[in-house]
């Protein structure tokens, strides 16, 4: 199980201050995970990946806009380069991520996340007995996309068709919604081909995937009953440093500056954060907005979380189960205890 973060916000932020800086940032992370569903492999050590967008884009780029990726096998908590890096790049929008090798070897390649064009994408979790499936996957893609995987772990074949989903993924441009439901149809065809290949395990599907502009994440298993890898969002107007390695996240009005999603806190502040329900989808929009919403297919149980109205949008409030387990993690994750997952 890996460990992933992303940062969108209407200013850049310096990298260190996600990557390197806070007490359980995600370099910590790497080595000290504490809500990880698999407990056997307890070190993200197989690589590491931070992708970002540039601050500024010069009028005559406009139209090729793409994001810059840096990979490495190392883990990230013995990369001095990471660390170099992350405190001299500024972005206003960031993917991280630490792997703990689930498929696929430990190379380079296999190192989240990656990049199409404009988009990029990350993954926490695995496709259960993606080998049964593989075959189907690799059928149904176009030629281009296809010849477009250099790796060898499901995660990128998932990205792969996720992009066969989208209308043009050489467009320069992407609706939202159009994002949104790539990311749906991508979830709903690897449960049928696991139907048709009676897999009854359940696949964890934490995807991650932006344009630039928008963010789509979701977290997801494809069981009624079983709990998905975790993932918290925060928004603010501020995340800033109050002592060395301790941040919060200020909200000074209502206004939404800034949305960082993680497979764990960054901060020990329980007040910053909410867990995302299982079997939901998280949409950042260009203009910060923040969505979350069910996915009502055949795992959907509605004691996940409750459906409210805010405004003019649908949302999912997190039910007092999930919140409960919220607060028991945070707990834990401030003593030395491993955090237990009871389903």
């Amino acid at each position: 199980m890996c460990r992933f973060l992303l940062y969108k916000g209407k200013q850049p932020i310096l990298l260190a201050h996600l990557i390197t800086r806070p007490k359980h940032s995600i370099v910590n992370q790497s080595f000290d995970s504490r809500l990880r569903i698999d407990l056997r492999r307890p070190l993200n050590g197989d690589g590491f990946g931070v992708g970002w967008y540039e601050s500024e884009t010069h009028p005559e780029e406009e139209d090729h806009v793409t994001p810059c990726i840096f990979t490495s096998v190392t883990p990230a908590w013995n990369n001095v380069n990471l660390v170099r890096l992350a405190e001299k790049i500024r972005s206003p929008l960031v993917f991280a991520h630490v792997r703990a090798s689930t498929s696929g070897s430990v190379s380079e390649t296999n190192c989240h996340p990656w990049s199409y064009g404009r988009i990029m994408w990350m993954h926490n979790g695995g496709i259960a007995q993606f080998d049964k499936i593989k075959r189907k996957l690799q059928n149904s893609l176009s030629e281009n996309l296809f010849l477009f995987v250099q790796g060898n772990t499901d995660s990128e074949w998932a990205f792969a068709l996720f992009l066969s989903f989208l209308s043009n993924p050489d467009a320069n441009k992407f609706d939202y919604q159009e994002l949104k439901q790539a990311m749906l149809k991508t979830v709903a065809q690897l449960n049928t081909w696991a139907e048709e290949e009676d897999i009854t395990e359940p696949s964890l599907l934490n995807f991650a995937v932006t344009d630039g502009e928008t963010v789509v994440c979701i977290r997801y298993t494809s069981s009624k009953t079983d709990e998905a890898a975790s993932l918290y969002f925060s928004s603010g107007t501020r995340f800033e440093c109050y002592k060395p390695g301790h941040y919060r996240m200020v909200k000074a009005d209502r206004r939404e500056d800034i949305v960082v999603v993680a497979s764990e806190p960054l901060t020990f502040e329980k007040a910053d954060w909410l867990t995302i329900p299982t079997n939901n989808i998280l949409v950042v929009t260009p203009k910060l907005n923040v969505l979350l919403q069910p996915i009502k297919d055949k795992f959907y149980t509605p004691d996940r979380g409750m459906e409210v109205k805010i405004g003019e949008e649908d949302v999912i409030i997190p039910e007092p189960k999930a919140q409960l387990f919220k607060i028991q993690a945070e707990e834990q994750m401030q003593s030395d205890q491993p955090v237990t997952v009871c389903n």
